[in-house]
């Protein structure tokens, strides 16, 4: 799999972007959440209106014109790969490594309830961070990871009551 971003705008236009791509940007932050960017001689004004992380979608508005954006990293395009999705993830009990990695943080304890899309855990893989999201509402019954720990593909993190 290609070092790329998959992103689609306002559900109808699809494109992939390569990694060197992104870091080539010529961008200027302007002030909080805006953007001056320059593409092929060609001056842009960039505001991030909205942004939600874990669910990966963004409001962005470009010139004046207003965009509904979705990105898909690399972990994430993986994970999609494997055959995982909103919609089958539902009933999942237990989160497993979708690729070998270091445990860089734990957000959740024994115990606690979670919502769908909570932070559970960052796991670093192939050079990036990725926050592992819970699934759906519920409430967790183990860890079987540490923080720093090197986890192995399919290794179980953690499980759900």
């Amino acid at each position: 799999m290609k070092n790329s971003f998959k992103v689609k705008v306002n559900s109808k236009w699809e494109f992939d972007i390569p990694n060197e791509d992104v870091h080539s940007l010529d961008v200027v932050k302007i002030k909080e959440m805006k953007y001056h960017l320059l593409e092929d001689y060609q001056s842009f004004q960039g505001e991030i209106i909205d942004a939600n992380f874990n669910k990966r979608t963004y409001v962005v508005k470009v010139n004046g014109s207003v965009y509904n954006v979705f990105v898909e990293n690399q972990l994430d395009q993986l994970i999609k790969n494997m055959g995982f999705s909103t919609g089958s993830s539902k009933n999942v009990k237990q989160i497993k490594a979708p690729m070998p990695g270091v445990v860089l943080g734990i957000n959740v304890e024994v115990g606690q309830e979670v919502s769908e899309d909570d932070a559970l855990l960052v796991l670093e893989a192939m050079k990036m961070e990725s926050t592992l999201v819970s699934p759906s509402n519920g409430v967790v019954k183990t860890i079987s990871v540490s923080s720093g720990e090197t986890v192995e593909k399919g290794q179980l993190l953690i499980e759900f009551e």
